[in-house]
């Protein structure tokens, strides 16, 4: 045979007979969880959870409770941190230059700070003749790329203006002019690590936008009303709930309860802002839908819609919830609900028109004339750069505020605080559970010298953690290892762990390896979190308990393994909580948590490293320091 053929057919052969998995890989890629298990009880979890609203017997009991969640919600969910600082500084609102419009408005640009160093565009959609106080309508965007300059909201406030309202139309973070890097919306977790609510900032903007459109010339402060489609819709019950101000409300397709959320996490999760932080311990989006009452609420939805939110199972906890409210506050008319059966997630002119029927009926006197239906829009509607508002080139974002309460970070622990206070404050900012562990062993094989185990650790119960035990001969301690990649991504450890005579228990906590949601799995992540759980907890409670069950079986000393910097982050707290891991040995860690932030990382790919207020009292250094005298080696 010539030899080029032979120097080809050596080549070839190879790619035509791939190497086999070694018994190793077999064992560590081995299915051990039911199909979706892991996504199964996260909903589980999350629907065994939800908080129920309760029942009220007279008016003032309600009017007792919705002052009391209000204050609970704006103190402990919205204004925690900085944001409360934000909250009591002064605003700043400057007016820019007017555009004339069409027949009966003109369009006026300006910016208002939301918080200190962050402008947000704006646009006043007015009469041309104005007198007297009229109305204000406040509206707010969704998740549509042009911000503003969508075609359908200029529509709606051109005809809000020619019907003698005020429209403010405000530009929402992420979309728009504001559609960078910075204010991507899985950015605003990056504030929560600091101590300070990311939510604050969206709730924020929208009440210096009521500010805004109270202090109007010819505002009326008693007529202000709130609308927008997906995104605003969730905005607009967000402050319509928390704002009396706010005299009605209609969101459209823009929210669920959370228990239809669990139930159809292929349409209706929602971003970091829509499942913010501890929410769901204090209320359930029923509870803010009741939080309406007694004043003008329309609930839109659509029959079609193909993105969230759809009619037929979004609208009916809602307004089960809020009906009794409503009915005892004496105002069950006050309570509608508008389904639109055109195509798709719109705020169309269907939907407008029922908007501007909710006006007429309760902002003008029974009886005027209020015509409810649209006027033709705009032969052209204005670009973005008609719309286009200056800002500071140096306005602030989600990023850039991390970044500022990042540098001073952590705070000095408290006077004379001793370890077990430290370990304390850090089991509460995580969250950490004392799992009890159930152990079943579901198979055991032996290849090649290696002797493998099966196990499923139910833990608690809502989890269920996947386990794979190696050894060979007769080892004297034991290694738990944790990958990012998963225990199938650590076969190069495991083989050198297993060849210095060490056995191996590999596991997959939340969210990693087999335990990984296989769809929307950040949003689930998110979830946990606002029903007061932190991912991050977890996995290290999983971590925790898994090292207590070894210990209880007389496996030697137990050291953890970690691989890459979110399993070593894990990791090096529960080794901080939990005396039975010996001993830390992290590979890739970080040396401190501000990397989260220099690397500019985001709860969309990496949740549980957004554990709010970790950063605000711990540092790597720090959590280290509450493992000594065991080793940490890196």
């Amino acid at each position: 045979m010539p030899l080029r053929a032979l120097l080809f057919l050596f080549a070839v052969v190879p790619l035509l007979c791939p190497a086999q998995p070694s018994p190793l890989e077999e064992m560590l890629s081995k299915p051990i969880l039911g199909p979706s298990q892991a996504r199964f009880e996260t909903q589980v979890f999350a629907e065994s959870r939800v908080p129920t609203l309760p029942t009220f017997r007279s008016a003032a009991e309600w009017e007792r409770y919705a002052t009391d969640l209000r204050r609970q919600l704006l103190e402990q969910i919205v204004l925690r941190g900085e944001a409360a600082r934000w909250r009591q500084a002064p605003s700043r609102v400057e007016w820019l230059d007017t555009l004339p419009g069409g027949p009966g408005y003109r369009i006026r640009k300006l910016r208002y700070e939301a918080v200190p160093g962050l402008w947000v565009p704006a646009l006043l959609y007015e009469p041309e003749k104005l007198t007297g106080r009229v109305p204000v309508v406040l509206n707010v965007n969704g998740h549509e790329k042009q911000g503003n300059a969508v075609p359908y909201i200029q529509t709606r406030c051109i005809n809000l203006a020619r019907r003698g309202l005020l429209a403010l139309n405000v530009e929402w973070f992420g979309r728009g002019q504001l559609a960078t890097p910075g204010f991507q919306h899985s950015k605003m977790n990056q504030l929560d690590l600091c101590g300070t609510s990311g939510l604050a900032v969206h709730y924020l903007s929208l009440s210096r936008a009521v500010d805004l459109a109270v202090s109007l010339d010819h505002a009326d402060p008693r007529r202000v009303a709130v609308t927008g489609l997906s995104g605003g819709g969730w905005q607009t019950i967000l402050i319509a709930s928390l704002d009396p101000r706010v005299a009605l409300a209609n969101p459209v397709a823009g929210y669920s309860s959370f228990l239809t959320r669990a139930q159809f996490p292929e349409l209706d999760l929602g971003d970091s802002e829509q499942t913010p932080t501890d929410l769901a311990t204090l209320a359930d989006y029923t509870h803010l839908t009741a939080l309406l009452a007694p004043r003008p609420a329309l609930l839109t939805y659509n029959s079609r819609d193909t993105c969230c939110f759809r009619a037929d199972y979004a609208v009916g906890p809602l307004l089960q919830a809020a009906r009794p409210v409503f009915a005892l506050l004496g105002k069950p008319d006050h309570l509608r609900h508008h389904v639109n059966y055109g195509p798709g997630h719109n705020y169309d002119q269907d939907n407008r028109e029922a908007f501007y029927r909710m006006l007429g009926d309760h902002f003008f006197a029974a009886g005027a004339a209020f015509d409810a239906g649209e006027t033709a829009p705009e032969p052209q509607p204005r670009t973005e750069q008609d719309l286009h508002v200056p800002l500071p080139a140096d306005n602030a974002d989600f990023h850039v505020l991390a970044r500022r309460l990042g540098a001073s970070l952590p705070r000095p622990a408290p006077p004379g605080e001793d370890r077990a206070s430290a370990v304390a404050r850090l089991r509460q900012i995580v969250r950490a559970r004392d799992y009890s562990l159930a152990a079943v062993r579901i198979a055991a094989e032996q290849r090649d010298g290696l002797d493998a185990a099966y196990w499923r650790l139910r833990m608690g119960d809502a989890w269920t953690v996947p386990a794979v035990e190696l050894s060979r001969g007769g080892p004297k301690s034991t290694a738990l290892v944790v990958a990012d990649g998963g225990r199938a991504g650590a076969r190069a450890q495991i083989e050198q762990l297993l060849a210095e005579g060490r056995r191996v228990v590999a596991i997959d906590p939340f969210y990693f390896g087999e335990s990984r949601l296989e769809k929307r799995d950040f949003l689930f992540a998110l979830l946990v979190a606002a029903f007061g759980d932190r991912p991050l907890g977890v996995q290290a409670s999983q971590v925790a308990a898994t090292a207590r069950w070894l210990e209880s079986r007389r496996a030697g000393p137990v050291t953890v393994v970690a691989v890459g910097p979110r399993a070593s982050l894990f990791a090096l707290i529960a080794a901080a909580l939990e005396p039975a891991i010996a001993g830390l040995s992290l590979r890739e860690s970080m040396g401190s948590l501000r990397e989260i932030l220099d690397q500019d990382l985001s709860a969309d790919k990496t949740p549980e490293l957004f554990c709010f207020g970790l950063l605000e009292a711990f540092d790597i250094p720090q959590l280290t320091a509450l493992v000594a005298p065991r080793p940490v080696g890196r």
